[in-house]
């Protein structure tokens, strides 16, 4: 459990977590250039869901197109906010959830910040093509499905008095 890990072995958990699906994402990637750039769909189920190969310059689903340099600025900063916060949340049982959250947002951005700075375009293969969904990959999975979490956990599971004990963490103590 992640709550019940201290210090540096929270850490190096946290560290191997992340590690682990940044890895998988771009190992999901380098299959994906390897069978199917320049190749055709490779159809899962048909009308429904393929496999297609883009270089995708922008955010999300395409979003801010070719703003490279403002990707290479902002994903950092969000990245040691986002570190900042997993390491002052309190470490007890009702915040494991928000942990794991943070976990995967960090990978999901790592993972398409990397193909940014080597490539200049994230790697996209998902297709759902049932509802003309715009493609994706593994990391934007991650960002996805952790944002949709964190948006229930928000509305449903955690109080007031849980986010008035997480800002008391990130105050600054001296």
């Amino acid at each position: 459990m992640f709550y019940k890990k201290k210090g540096i072995t929270s850490f190096i958990f946290a560290l191997a977590f992340v590690l682990v699906l940044i890895l998988f994402d771009q190992f999901t990637k380098d299959l994906a250039v390897s069978f199917l750039m320049n190749k055709d769909d490779f159809i899962l189920i048909p009308g429904v869901l393929q496999f297609h190969y883009l270089e995708n310059t922008g955010a999300a689903f395409s979003l801010l197109e070719g703003q490279q340099v403002l990707f290479a600025i902002i994903t950092p900063i969000l990245l040691l906010f986002i570190i900042y916060l997993l390491f002052r949340m309190p470490r007890v049982k009702k915040y494991t959830a928000l942990n794991y959250v943070l976990l995967f947002l960090i990978a999901g951005a790592i993972g398409n910040y990397i193909d940014r700075i080597i490539n200049h375009y994230v790697v996209d293969f998902i297709y759902f093509s049932l509802i003309d969904f715009p493609v994706f990959n593994v990391a934007d999975c991650y960002v996805t499905v952790s944002v949709i979490i964190l948006f229930f956990l928000v509305l449903f599971y955690y109080k007031d008095e849980d986010f008035e004990e997480i800002k008391q963490n990130l105050r600054i103590k001296r």
